[in-house]
């Protein structure tokens, strides 16, 4: 049974950074793209960066680059989204997600896989 748990959500002011991390388990991690989107209150889910595992290869929205990088730990089953210099506007649930295929994921946004998702609030 796939598991992708969400930790490290939480309150920050603007500015301010968060490190979010999502475990994954029963999962082929290595050849899979993963990635990290948001949904805010009355607005539809967005993709925020995503990963493919086997290189490292990266993609982001345009709204995350210069401020967010996404990375993993092939050995601890692990994916990091490092969020700098966090905006009201990055408020939201923030989802890891995974799929064998970047269409899947960063095109359709209909990844097989979700996680349950960690909140994060960006306000003064």
């Amino acid at each position: 049974q796939v598991q992708l748990v969400e930790s490290g959500g939480g309150s920050v002011q603007p500015g301010g950074s968060l490190i979010l991390s999502c475990v994954v388990s029963g999962y082929t991690f290595r050849t899979s793209y993963m990635g990290w989107f948001r949904q805010a209150p009355g607005k539809e889910r967005e993709g925020v960066a995503a990963i493919y595992l086997g290189n490292g290869f990266t993609y982001y929205a345009d709204s995350a680059k210069g401020r967010f990088t996404i990375s993993r730990d092939n050995d601890k089953y692990t994916l990091y989204l490092q969020m700098n210099n966090l905006k009201a506007e990055d408020t939201g649930m923030y989802y890891c997600a995974a799929d064998q295929k970047y269409t899947s994921l960063w095109v359709r946004h209909s990844p097989n896989y979700w996680g349950q998702g960690t909140q994060v609030t960006v306000s003064s």
